[in-house]
């Protein structure tokens, strides 16, 4: 901590994904410290995935204990809500634990300032903004939340894939379609296991990765070897590569056999002569 001159500073800056950029965070906020003259500054990034339960935030608790070591005269977070993760009640704790600890606290998307020179009743208060805030972060969280979920479910509901298909699958303007050619890759790897050979020995000829090989038998074995799934959308997918259903007791249906043919053909952009 310096005794004369501006301040020694840390920021903390948060995403929840590990395809989110943190350094957006980090360079506002570096910024908005230079402008007060800081120069020697600390940074926290964290990349938080999961549920608060999982998560065990380590830089955010070496941040806590380097504060607790009297390092800083100041923690700079570019968004309240990034103290939030635990819901509103954190971010009382840590401005509380930063003021104890004679760290004052500010956050740039609100403009809150709480600084250990300020009276006890205005910094009383400003941790209730603080905290109401908190709140409404939360809030906001929430309803973000149950908008995707609810248009994960309209998607679902009107037949369309969402998230990572199948291996043997693409998905074309929302739809799961079948690439025929991986598909049936994974399908002869799958069958080899189901004839005795070791699945390392499969994933070195194939180059399918042993434990997705693994998971694939374990889990959807009868997709790839009968052509059975009990999602429907998968289902759909499966109509041109599933046998006829009809032509080991009545004969193939040769119009449905051509139709099939002429889209397996444009799938594998092979021409049969």
């Amino acid at each position: 901590m310096s005794e004369n001159g501006p301040p020694d500073a840390a920021i903390y800056a948060r995403v929840s994904t590990s395809d989110q950029d943190v350094s957006r965070q980090l360079n506002e906020a570096r910024e908005h410290l230079e402008r007060l003259g800081v120069d020697d500054i600390k940074e926290y990034p964290e990349i938080v995935s999961g549920t608060a339960d999982t998560d065990t935030r380590e830089v955010y608790n070496q941040l806590l204990n380097d504060v607790e070591s009297g390092e800083f005269d100041l923690v700079v977070v570019h968004e309240i809500s990034r103290l939030s993760r635990l819901g509103p009640t954190e971010i009382h704790e840590f401005i509380q634990h930063c003021l104890e600890h004679d760290t004052g606290v500010e956050a740039l998307d609100v403009g809150l300032k709480i600084h250990v020179d300020d009276g006890e009743l205005q910094q009383t208060i400003y941790s209730m903004v603080a905290r109401l805030m908190g709140d409404l972060a939360q809030i906001e969280h929430q309803q973000k939340l149950q908008r995707i979920q609810s248009g994960v479910r309209a998607a679902q509901s009107a037949g369309k894939w969402t998230g990572r298909p199948p291996a043997g699958f693409v998905v074309e303007d929302g739809y799961l379609r079948v690439d025929p050619a991986e598909f049936l890759h994974v399908r002869e790897a799958l069958a080899r296991v189901d004839r005795g050979d070791s699945f390392a020995t499969v994933a070195d000829d194939t180059g399918i990765a042993e434990s997705t090989l693994r998971s694939l038998h374990q889990d959807r074995r009868d997709l790839y070897l009968a052509g059975e799934a009990e999602d429907e959308r998968i289902n759909d997918a499966l109509t041109d590569i599933r046998p006829l259903e009809d032509a080991r007791t009545e004969g193939p249906d040769l119009e449905e056999l051509c139709e099939r043919v002429e889209r397996l053909e444009e799938a594998t952009d092979i021409e049969l002569h």
